[in-house]
């Protein structure tokens, strides 16, 4: 059969690009990209002497947010026959793994989670991972469970800076990629295009002669279709189904006697009648239901006990079993201890002949971070179930043995936290998850960590690469805030023809100039930019302070209940936050100011009454709605002399009394 000239374009390109000359020998016996005879015979990636458990299949599903990874997984659920009928299929409805409340409500993957399918004989282990940069920790984590990874990239956008993130860690740990070029039905679909930017990436990443050899699966996940030719698409995705089945390498078995035993706990789960359990990957070895066990880890003591409970995954549940072996993905209870980052080795004859730990997962490390502390509002303590310090401090501390991305640490004051995180919308998420929860607190705005270089001995900060999608009426805008917060730009293109033609802009910016721009930038544009950002290293750190927000904020007077003759004269100082009958305090922020710099303005005040009155008087002017301030957006608003209070029902936005002038004094 004779090579595409894509087939060509590609093995070439990696020949010449790393240096494998006698990749063009084989490049005639190959039906897409190169030949598998580029491997020497003395490569390490012979499977010929490596013991393979044929019957297990571990995968991790990556993608850049909002590319249809959800919806693909969940085609693969209703094909598999994990659903009994139609009604649990309608029961089920969309996004079921997404089965979170602010999963749904967002639209996005927060949390990875596990699910098996089985095709034919064989057992498939599914993991879906978020999609968002923030949550990058969740990705390193499951990967360690993986053998391989399904690359799910749009059709018309192509792999995107969360697509380089995660691939480069996935090709780092040596798996192989199956490439799902989805939403193949969309109309501006450009199959070859994404394909030959996934190639690119790939080389850009150095990958291998037999990882950039990958599979492509063209796919509509919400039609549920899948083909090897994008203009012919099966019913089904059976396709999928087999060229995992294919192109992921099964899991490697060295061994599988219970002195052998290693595992790597990788997600940690919380049952109410069974306690903390364990989750993870089989390495070497087996594991039998009570068996005498230990968790060991470098740098703790070892935790010894006896498996209660031995779980496998099973559909989009777990089934109890009495053993596993390696390459089996298991969760287990028995070891109340249990951390991310432990590894299970067998205890029997005292563990006279465990094997050695594996290497604790390693994440990146945080890069944004804000303080958490006991709210002391004069409105505090009216709503919330948990109001105090240790109550906060027992809830962020709970919240690092999952999420292990996040750190917290203690401050000087004893009611305040620091907590860093990956990024704004993690921290976000966990105050949201804590409001649901009924917990009262205060948070200060983000600010970004710094670190000293141990070779230069210079301060660095954070940088992020960010691309942004914009139609082209509004590249001056977009361009003037980025160059204002110290960006750099890299490229700038048009992409798609006629009216759905936009620019795709790509800078360098500073992780503390990207802290409030997303919501600036998309009142600039109208809505219509699209942003996609991700960590792109630290660098030395630009010296004095980068724009702040452009407009000052309008201050509550006194303490009190907003009345509508208050708010009739403090909207025409600017944009208000509050409405009739909420309450107030002084030194609240109750709106945006039209002009920089603070303004203080009494809403609370009431109508003179006299004893003369007019048909038509008091009726001439009308009280605006006032601006709806999520959480997120709140978070974003906030200048580094002020708090946003938290508490189940309301966010409330003011200024910190502790930077308050000082008679006498300035601020602190």
């Amino acid at each position: 059969m004779q090579l595409s000239a894509l087939s060509w374009s590609r093995a070439a390109t990696a020949a010449l690009l790393l240096g494998k000359t006698n990749a063009f020998t084989s490049i005639g016996q190959s039906t897409f990209g190169m030949s598998q005879k580029i491997i020497s015979s003395s490569s390490s990636l012979n499977m010929s002497e490596v013991n393979r458990n044929e019957k297990i299949r571990n995968i991790a599903v990556i993608a850049h947010v909002d590319h249809g990874k959800t919806t693909l997984v969940d085609a693969l659920i209703q094909q598999s026959g994990v659903f009994r009928d139609q009604q649990q299929t309608d029961e089920a409805g969309k996004c079921v793994m997404d089965s979170e409340d602010q999963e749904r409500e967002r639209g996005i993957t927060i949390l990875a989670k596990n699910l098996a399918v089985m095709r034919g004989d064989v057992k498939i282990n599914v993991m879906d991972t978020p999609g968002h940069a923030d949550f990058g920790g969740e990705v390193e984590r499951v990967l360690s469970m993986a053998d391989g990874v399904l690359l799910v990239v749009d059709s018309v956008e192509g792999p995107k800076p969360q697509t380089r993130f995660v691939l480069d860690k996935a090709l780092k740990k040596g798996m192989k990629a199956l490439v799902v070029v989805n939403k193949i039905d969309r109309p501006a679909a450009r199959p070859d295009y994404v394909v030959d930017k996934c190639f690119d990436l790939f080389v850009e990443l150095d990958a291998s002669d037999v990882q950039t050899d990958f599979t492509v699966v063209y796919a509509s996940g919400i039609q549920g279709k899948a083909g090897l030719d994008p203009e012919a698409l099966d019913d089904d995705l059976g396709v999928l189904f087999d060229a995992i089945m294919t192109s992921i390498d099964a899991p490697t078995v060295a061994t599988v006697a219970t002195d052998d035993l290693q595992a790597l706990v990788a997600n940690i789960d919380v049952d109410e009648y069974k306690g903390k359990m364990g989750i993870a990957r089989i390495t070497n070895g087996s594991v039998k239901n009570g068996m005498q066990v230990s968790l060991v880890h470098p740098d703790k003591t070892k935790q010894t006990g006896r498996i209660s409970n031995l779980f496998v995954f099973d559909n989009l549940g777990k089934r109890e079993v009495e053993s596993a072996e390696a390459g089996e993905i298991i969760m287990f209870t028995g070891l109340d201890a249990v951390e991310i980052g432990d590894t299970l080795v067998t205890n029997e004859a005292g563990g006279a002949n465990a094997a050695d730990p594996l290497p604790p997962i390693a994440v990146e490390t945080p890069t944004v971070r804000m303080t958490f502390g006991v709210n002391k509002s004069p409105l505090s303590g009216r709503e919330g179930k948990f109001l105090t310090s240790r109550m906060i401090r027992d809830r962020l501390y709970k919240e690092t043995d999952r999420n292990v991305a996040m750190e917290v640490a203690e401050t000087d004051s004893a009611d305040r936290y620091e907590v860093s995180g990956r990024g704004q919308l993690h921290l976000t998420v966990l105050i949201e998850s804590m409001r649901r929860e009924g917990f009262e607190l205060e948070v200060g705005p983000p600010s970004v960590i710094y670190k000293t270089n141990s070779e230069t001995g210079k301060e660095e900060e954070p940088w992020e690469s960010v691309e942004v999608r914009v139609p082209e009426e509004y590249n001056g805008s977009v361009i003037d805030m980025l160059n204002v917060r110290k960006g750099e730009m890299i490229d700038m293109g048009m992409e798609g023809d006629g009216a759905e033609a936009y620019s795709v802009i790509s800078y360098r910016v500073p992780t503390r100039g990207m802290l409030g721009l997303r919501s600036n930038l998309l009142s600039a544009t109208r809505g219509t930019a699209l942003i996609d950002s991700v960590f792109d290293s630290y660098r030395e750190r630009i010296p004095g302070d980068l724009q702040a927000r452009e407009k000052g904020s309008l201050l509550a007077f006194q303490e009190g209940e907003v009345t509508s003759f208050g708010c009739e004269g403090a909207q025409d100082r600017g944009r208000l936050f509050v409405k009739s009958q909420d309450e107030v305090y002084k030194g609240m922020i109750i709106g945006i100011h039209q002009r920089p710099g603070d303004l203080d303005v009494n809403v609370c005040k009431t109508k003179q009454l006299t004893n003369m009155r007019s048909a038509n008087k008091g009726i001439t002017v009308g009280v605006t709605a006032p601006v709806d301030m999520s959480l997120d957006a709140c978070v974003e608003y906030i200048a580094v002399d002020e708090l946003l209070e938290v508490t189940p029902t309301a966010f409330r936005m003011a200024k910190n009394p502790d930077m308050w002038p000082k008679k006498g004094g300035k601020k602190k």
